[in-house]
């Protein structure tokens, strides 16, 4: 089956859309780039055989370098001759195969990734069009890069961000075998991402927009009802089924839908950017990052700082996740969204040399502030505050932050 009207990028769910979709597709060579390990799994299987019935010679390629500028380039001239790329993978292999197949045959985008300027986020030109079809196969959940128009790249003053229309896939691939494997704590990190990446921007800014507004609220109330169900099976032992593994991988994708941003302001996800600094500088995983940064930067809005966000939209927002599921969570968002973290599962102790931080926090400044706009007016100071936060393991729920009248009204 093939849902049209997704958005840019074609929705297929099974072999039956796979086929149908690559009726569609020129015929010739195909290049598969796949996660080495996923080479023997099922959904490989799934989606080489549909290839070669669709008539394509097949390359099989599993990379295993950096996913920086140089590999990418290689890869690039290495699937020169093939008609369709294909990804079959998590979220960084997704991301590599997008970057290969936009630099096939577009010289300025191919010198976009080796520019060495200090800014985290590199755009390229919306003229730059990809000239061969990719389809994405995602085998996570949350990082929801198979419907998204950016891509991260490792770099050697840290990760960078690339945007182009150029990177949003033709179609992506959603079938139960894709999961099968998951370990049940990476399915609960994934509904946490798609979760921040839902509240972090409709926070951020304090415009009233009442049908976009709308869509956040009901996709992070839905985001927390699916969290706890697999919680709930985690907890009991038992596997997630198919149909609540394709229902949040479809949910964590689509979270990247412009109607989800449209008319907000484009740089409110400062949090998301010092998270992910912070992963990278401590070999950690990003929603362990995540996990520890989060309450803190919640609290942040709700003592008042509207470099953060707005108080009146967390509180509301908070209000529809916390009664989106049965799990019981403090109507304090700071306080409840530490306890969700928990009740989830989701590891959120980091440990660091704090020397360390003041360096993470000039090179996070250094790639996205300092002048470039993407750290809506944090300072290194500011940075560096968030981040002797994350490491400090005291419960955030003891603080003394009690819900008074005032917040009550900014609720309503």
């Amino acid at each position: 089956m093939n849902l049209p009207w997704s958005g840019p990028t074609r929705l297929l769910i099974g072999p039956e859309g796979l086929a149908d979709w690559l009726s569609y597709a020129p015929v010739g060579h195909a290049s598969v780039l796949v996660d080495p390990a996923l080479a023997g799994s099922r959904i490989t299987a799934l989606v080489e055989d549909g290839l070669r019935r669709a008539g394509h010679q097949v390359q099989m390629l599993a990379p295993e370098g950096p996913g920086n500028a140089a590999e990418v380039l290689d890869l690039a001239r290495r699937t020169a001759r093939s008609e369709v790329i294909v990804s079959v993978g998590g979220g960084t292999c997704t991301d590599r195969a997008k970057l290969v197949a936009a630099v096939q045959d577009n010289p300025e985008a191919a010198d976009a990734l080796r520019n060495n300027s200090r800014s985290g986020l590199v755009a390229i030109h919306p003229r730059i069009r990809r000239k061969r079809p990719l389809l994405a196969v995602p085998t996570t959940l949350g990082p929801g890069s198979e419907l998204s128009r950016v891509a991260c790249m490792p770099h050697e003053q840290g990760k960078r961000l690339i945007s182009a229309e150029a990177l949003i896939p033709d179609a992506a691939l959603l079938d139960a075998s894709a999961t099968e494997t998951l370990p049940a704590h990476l399915l609960q990190e994934g509904v946490l991402e798609a979760l921040f990446r839902t509240v972090t921007p409709y926070v951020g800014d304090h415009r009233e927009l009442p049908v976009e507004d709308a869509f956040c609220e009901a996709s992070a109330a839905q985001l927390a009802s699916l969290g706890h169900r697999l919680s709930e099976l985690r907890t009991a032992g038992l596997p997630a089924g198919a149909e609540l593994r394709l229902d949040t991988a479809r949910l964590s994708g689509l979270t990247h839908a412009p109607w989800m941003r449209l008319g907000r302001a484009p740089f409110t996800t400062a949090g998301w950017i010092v998270a992910n600094e912070l992963s990278a500088a401590l070999g950690v995983r990003k929603m362990t990052a995540v996990a520890a940064l989060l309450p803190h930067l919640w609290q942040k809005v709700l003592d008042g700082d509207e470099r953060y966000g707005s108080e009146r939209r967390l509180r509301r927002i908070w209000d529809r996740i916390s009664h989106g599921t049965p799990q019981p969570l403090s109507a304090h968002p700071a306080h409840g969204v530490t306890g969700l973290i928990e009740g989830w599962g989701v590891e959120r102790h980091l440990d660091a040399d704090p020397a360390r931080l003041r360096g993470i926090a000039l090179r996070t400044t250094r790639a996205w502030g300092a002048g470039l706009p993407m750290l809506g007016g944090l300072l290194t100071d500011d940075v560096e505050e968030l981040l002797h936060l994350a490491l400090d393991r005291t419960d955030p729920r003891d603080s003394p932050a009690l819900d008074t009248p005032q917040a009550a009204l900014c609720a309503a």
